[in-house]
């Protein structure tokens, strides 16, 4: 009877509470794996970088250097327009006839508008004709800040000498020939940050487009890589088994 009634029991139905411990388990075993892609995604967000900050106000700043060179190009309008240059000393006007507010206004206008149109279009040649016409409108910033700050010693130098001898009149052209600089000056180190900003902006995306292909590469291998790796672990049970 001792043997009949062990064997029975042997033979019982299984218990449900035992069977249910089992999924439980691999939930466990398994519940890791979930939670560490949530984890990385509930991480703080991405910081941004100097250059994605510049990727976002690209087209800002390309408004930007378009409103500094039609400034320029006013205040050059202006001074010819209603000064005889030719009657006063041409050291108090040097940067207006060496041309500044012409040729540096259209260099801006220029990298503006280029700014402006490969931000919209995204296509190759205009990012690069960006990269050309900024690289050339920093340097024309930096020829314009010198100029200007030459002008600027000889319009005070010429105000000195005016007030000594009593020439009013010339006091006023040089005075008014300070502040019409002085703006300008201000707005061609504003245009110079600009220009080397995007300048440097250019050549880093030029970088990143060379590596791009090794980028692609590597994105692949690491999307590949759970597959080669699920394979071999499908493959070391068979070697076992047999």
């Amino acid at each position: 009877m001792d043997t009949r009634g062990r064997s029975r029991a042997d033979l019982a139905l299984p218990n449900p509470q035992e069977q249910a411990g089992v999924p439980e388990i691999e939930l466990l075993e398994v519940s890791p794996r979930e939670n560490t892609p949530r984890q990385k995604s509930a991480s703080g967000p991405p910081r941004q970088t100097w250059s994605s900050l510049l990727k976002k106000e690209l087209e800002f700043l390309g408004v930007t250097q378009i409103l500094i060179g039609l400034l320029c190009l006013c205040f050059g309008t202006i001074v010819y327009s209603v000064l005889d240059t030719s009657k006063f000393d041409k050291e108090v006007f040097s940067s207006f006839n060496a041309g500044y507010p012409f040729w540096g206004a259209v260099l801006f206008v220029v990298s503006g508008v280029l700014s402006v149109l490969s931000e919209r279009e995204k296509a190759m040649y205009l990012a690069r004709g960006r990269l050309g016409a900024n690289t050339l409108s920093s340097i024309a910033a930096a020829t314009g800040i010198i100029l200007l700050v030459h002008n600027l010693r000889n319009s005070s130098a010429c105000i000195d000498h005016c007030e000594s001898l009593g020439d009013s009149d010339d006091c006023l052209v040089a005075s008014f020939t300070i502040e019409i600089v002085a703006m300008m000056l201000f707005l061609t180190i504003l245009g110079f940050c600009t220009t080397v900003s995007l300048t440097i902006y250019g050549i880093g995306e030029e970088c990143k487009g060379k590596k791009l292909p090794d980028d692609r590469l590597y994105e692949e291998l690491n999307i590949y890589s759970p597959i080669y790796s699920e394979l071999e672990d499908k493959g070391e049970p068979s070697h076992v088994d047999s």
